[in-house]
């Protein structure tokens, strides 16, 4: 009698504590897989803000059909770019989604907080994440995490948009072990190319690096933003891809 009596406690005792288990195993798993990279955050800075703001109020305006989304690289399109966009993308209906010093987790924030809302442009152009790979801020397979982050976001919220995914830009003056932790990150996200056509990626960094490996001041003056000369390069070398992806119907 005892021991029927010591067995039935035990079963009532995995019933309860057996969910228990399997509940604490999933929560450590998915605190396992969080990380920075891929956890949506805004910026305190009063600048970013604003700025986040101002693109807001663009987008509001409807009449988008291309987006450019990044960083300062990609902000940047407004300064040393700016020739270039007047002369190529103005009449294309595009938006200027870079602001300077974001990283992954910052773009995702954005995209969840009405850069996007209530459009559906045919094209975006992104290049995102040399900021996440300062120093140990991020590993290689993070830095990845947020970038596909990033396309799964438009995907589900903007599912006609065509996706131009670039790698993230070499940078440093020569060759440097931070410029050998972007090129492990753009070989994994390259993956994300699909095949119902509608993520596309283009590797152009290397248009920016002279034989020798080094990259020219006249180029990124400051061995990581481009020059007027060197957004010329950009877009040169997007041009025939975003053609295709603009072409009507």
């Amino acid at each position: 009698m005892k021991q029927r009596f010591t067995i039935k406690v035990l079963v009532a005792a995995m019933l309860v504590i057996g969910p228990a288990i399997a509940i604490a195993q999933t929560t450590q798993r998915q605190v396992q897989q969080t990380h920075s990279a891929i956890t949506p955050v805004d910026r305190e800075a009063g600048s970013w803000q604003a700025r986040h703001e101002a693109i807001n109020t663009r987008v509001a305006q409807g009449n988008v059909d291309l987006l450019f989304i990044g960083d300062s690289i990609t902000q940047g399109w407004e300064r040393n770019g700016k020739a270039v966009w007047d002369k190529q993308y103005a009449s294309r209906n595009a938006v200027n989604l870079g602001i300077s010093g974001d990283r992954t987790q910052h773009v995702l924030w954005r995209l969840d907080h009405g850069n996007i809302d209530g459009i559906s442009p045919k094209a975006a152009v992104i290049m995102i994440g040399t900021n996440n790979s300062n120093g140990q801020d991020n590993t290689v397979a993070e830095i990845a995490d947020g970038i596909r982050a990033i396309v799964a976001r438009l995907r589900t919220e903007l599912p006609e948009t065509q996706i131009l995914l670039l790698d993230i830009f070499p940078r440093g003056a020569n060759p440097n072990p931070q410029r050998g932790k972007i090129l492990q990150v753009n070989q994994i996200v390259r993956k994300v190319a699909d095949h119902d056509k509608k993520v596309h990626y283009l590797a152009i960094g290397h248009h920016f690096v002279e034989d020798d490996g080094t990259i020219s001041k006249a180029i990124m003056p400051d061995s990581l933003h481009v020059s007027p000369a060197g957004y010329q390069i950009w877009a040169d070398a997007i041009e025939g891809e975003l053609r295709e992806l603009l072409r009507p119907g």
